[in-house]
Order: structure tokens, then C-alpha cells, then sequence
């Protein structure tokens, strides 16, 4: 059985915030624990607090905010010593760094949160910091090196109970499912996930988990079921002010469109989800979302050969990212535009 979701990184003075607090509460209370506790000299209390506010204000897309105040955190909890509160902050950076596409710089903080956390005796933070490895592997498309570590953090959560990071690993594992081409189980394993977030009230997996479900009916071409799944989540991502998670969901919302073959609906929803990457400084949700409008666009007419050039421009900036699998989807779109790369062009 799953108890209530929890969220540890909420912690100290802070720690009866809920999973589904709103972000802008979050970051209206962290922020002044973290002026109270700077005045009485309470490092370890300013950690927690810098903790929060690093964590409301990432989800928030406030990503400049979000990279001061996980430092900030970190020289805190390091004034007061605690190793535990140290991996949290180095944990909360090297989210930000996936979530801003610099996945190598995220392995290297979420190795050193891990490192941290177990020399501190923090067994959810490390819990945390492997979970942030074996996501940044999959997301870089490593599924061979993280496919266990992922197995084995879905043993541990269903071991302890803890749904929201069953949820997590779920999620994670029907991904990799998905992207290899096992449709079926990675829709059990998204429904599964549903089931468990909506009885733990983890708004933000439920949110996730109706995502995923969304994308592979739509593969089967159930269209308007998958839209309505994206519309309950889009609700969920306005509600909690989930600016990352609201983008993803529209660019899921055109690849659903795009699928059904109405382009001029697609292409809206992908051009509006790349401003909001751009508005967030989130390079790889950006580029992704670029890929769907140079398609849409492509089957609305435009110039075969500036299309080629931009494909040609987005397999270079999802390489330097290290995304095995979005260089794979551009390879698949010149084959489903009938286009050659770059390289293919000038040995012809």
C-alpha cells in the first residue's frame, strides 16, 4: 500500500508544505523563512528555505532565481555543516541543469549530491540523486546504462511505499518502453502510474502519467481521447503554475495533432509551446518544439530546402545536447519528408 505524496524537499520550518502546494505560495513562504532565518543566524533553517525557493522557482521557469538560490543553499547548509542539506541543494542544481539541457554538468551534480548524501546519511536525498542520474540517462537516450537503475528505484519505492517515487520510476521505465516501440507495456505502465498518483493526491505525477498515456493512445489513433487526457493535465499544470510541464503538455498536444494530419493546429500548439521554452530558458523543450513546427510546416508547403537546413541545424544543437533519441526523431522526420542530411548531400 502507497501513503500520502510527500515532498521531502520542502524541509525544516517548511516541511508541512504539501506536494500540491501552489509554487507561488511555496515561494512567498520560502522566501521569508529564509529572511527570518538569515536574521537569527540559522544556517541550516536557510538552507531548507534557499532549498524551496531554488525548487518553486525552477518549476516556475524562473530559471536565473532558481540557479542563485541553490548556491545559496549550499553555502548555507555547508556554513552548518550538514552533508544531507548540502546533497539537497547540489540535487536541486543539477535538476536545473537537465531541465536547462546541460545533461553533462547534471550527471556531475547529481553524482556529487549522491556522494553527499550518502556521507551524510541522507538515504531520501541519495534516493533523489540517483533517481536525477537514471533520468538524465534515459533523457539522453542511455537506456542499456540507466534501464536497471530505474528498475531497481521502482523496487526500492514499492519496498518503502513511497508512491511519488514509484510514480516517478514508472513513468521513467514506460518512457523508454515507448520510445523502443513497446506500446502496450508502456501504457500499462503510465495507467498504472495514473492510479497510483490520483489515490497519493500527487497532482504533479498525475499530471505526467496523463501526458504519457495521451501519447501512446494517440499512437493507436485514438485522437480525441488523447486530447481530452491532455486538457485534465493542462488544468492540473495551470492550477499548480507548472511552467515546464504546461509546455511539454502543449508540445505533446501538437504531436497528437501533427498525428491526426491537422497541421495548422499542430503547428499553433508547437509554435506556442517554443515560446514558452524560450521564455524559460529550457533549451532541449525548446528544440523539440522546434522539430514539430519545421514538420508541420514542411506539410503545409514550405521549401524543401529550408527545411532540409533547419533539420540539418537541429540535429547539430540535440547533438551537443547528447540526445541520442531526438537526433534519431530528426533523422525520422527527413525520412518521412523525403529529405537527406547534410553530410549526404555534399558526398553526393
Amino acid at each position: 500500500m502507497y501513503g500520502k505524496a510527500f515532498a521531502p524537499e520542502y524541509r525544516g520550518a517548511l516541511g508541512e508544505l504539501s506536494v500540491n502546494s501552489s509554487l507561488e505560495e511555496v515561494l512567498e513562504k520560502a522566501l521569508e523563512q529564509r529572511d527570518r532565518a538569515e536574521r537569527d543566524g540559522n544556517a541550516l533553517e536557510s538552507a531548507h528555505a534557499g532549498l524551496a525557493v531554488a525548487e518553486a522557482s525552477r518549476r516556475l521557469g524562473r530559471v536565473t532565481e532558481a540557479e542563485d538560490a541553490w548556491r545559496e543553499s549550499y553555502r548555507a547548509a555547508r556554513r552548518a555543516g550538514d552533508q544531507g542539506a548540502m546533497a539537497w541543494a547540489v540535487w536541486s542544481g543539477g535538476t536545473l541543469a537537465r531541465q536547462r539541457g546541460a545533461l553533462a554538468l547534471a550527471r556531475r551534480l547529481l553524482a556529487l549530491a549522491a556522494e553527499l548524501a550518502e556521507r551524510g546519511g541522507d538515504i531520501v536525498a541519495r534516493g533523489y540523486s540517483l533517481a536525477g542520474l537514471a533520468e538524465t540517462g534515459r533523457i539522453q537516450g542511455d537506456y542499456q546504462a540507466v534501464g536497471e537503475l530505474h528498475e531497481k528505484l521502482l523496487a526500492e519505492a514499492r519496498r518503502r511505499g513511497e508512491a511519488r517515487h514509484t510514480v516517478w520510476a514508472l513513468e521513467g521505465i514506460a518512457q523508454m518502453h515507448r520510445n523502443t516501440g513497446s506500446y502496450d507495456t508502456a501504457l500499462a505502465m503510465f495507467e498504472e502510474s495514473a492510479v497510483i498518483a490520483e489515490r497519493a493526491d500527487d497532482a504533479r505525477g498525475h499530471a505526467w502519467a496523463l501526458r504519457g498515456i495521451a501519447d501512446v493512445v494517440s499512437l493507436r489513433g485514438e485522437t480525441e481521447r488523447a486530447l481530452e487526457l491532455l486538457s485534465r493535465a493542462e488544468r492540473t499544470c495551470r492550477e499548480m503554475r507548472l511552467a515546464s510541464a504546461l509546455a511539454y503538455n502543449h508540445k505533446m498536444r501538437g504531436n497528437v495533432l501533427f498525428r491526426a494530419g491537422r497541421y495548422e493546429e499542430a503547428r499553433d500548439c508547437y509554435g506556442g509551446a517554443l515560446e514558452e521554452f524560450r521564455a524559460m530558458g529550457e533549451p532541449r523543450g525548446e528544440a523539440l518544439a522546434r522539430l514539430g513546427l519545421v514538420k508541420s510546416r514542411a506539410r503545409l508547403g514550405r521549401d524543401g530546402a529550408e527545411t532540409a537546413a533547419e533539420l540539418d541545424e537541429l540535429s547539430r544543437t540535440l547533438g551537443g545536447f547528447g540526445l541520442q533519441h531526438a537526433r534519431e526523431m530528426v533523422d525520422k522526420a527527413r525520412a518521412e519528408l523525403g529529405l537527406v542530411a547534410a553530410d549526404a548531400r555534399t558526398a553526393a
